[in-house]
Parts: C-alpha cells; sequence; structure tokens
C-alpha cells in the first residue's frame, strides 16, 4: 500500500511539473497572454494614429482649408494681399 502511495504521489508531481512548467504550462500561457496585452495595446495606439492620419489626407484631398494650413505652418508661405511681420524678441541682459 505505501509503495502505491509512493509511486501515485510521484505520478501526481510529475504531472503537476508538466502542468506549470512544461510545454503550454501555466507561466508559459501567463508570458504569452501579457505579450497579446501588450500588442493589443500598441495595436490600438497604431489604429488612433492611422485614423488620425486618414483624417488628414481626407482633408488634404477634399479641403482647401487644410491645404492652406498646411502651406502656411509648414512652408511659411502667405496669401496674396496679406503683409508678413516678423517680430524679433530683445536677448535677455547678461549680468556683468
Amino acid at each position: 500500500m505505501r509503495t502505491l502511495l509512493v509511486i501515485l504521489l510521484l505520478l501526481f508531481l510529475a504531472l503537476q511539473f508538466r502542468l506549470w512548467f512544461g510545454d503550454g504550462g501555466f507561466i508559459e500561457i501567463s508570458e504569452l497572454q501579457t505579450t497579446v496585452d501588450t500588442q493589443r495595446e500598441r495595436n490600438v495606439a497604431l489604429k488612433e494614429r492611422n485614423d488620425t492620419l486618414a483624417a488628414e489626407v481626407k482633408d488634404l484631398k477634399t479641403g482647401v482649408d487644410a491645404i492652406e494650413e498646411r502651406a502656411r505652418t509648414d512652408l511659411g508661405m502667405i496669401k496674396e494681399g496679406e503683409t508678413f511681420y516678423q517680430t524679433v524678441e530683445d536677448e535677455p541682459a547678461t549680468k556683468r
């Protein structure tokens, strides 16, 4: 009887080892779940970025206002008839 109990205990421990540390065990599944969660968060951020870029492309293709804004901010262009003023701030006095 004692031998049977020892054999069953060893079998139980072997199965527990495979359950926790073997292929597809709890530890590996936990690591994979963490990887999947991280990738899902990254995908959400990238989808938001793609949606923003798609909206900007749509605006540039259909609207004149978006093109005008881009020309003003990125290229420094002004409309015909506008006057461009550039202001220069004084440098702070240095201590002597």
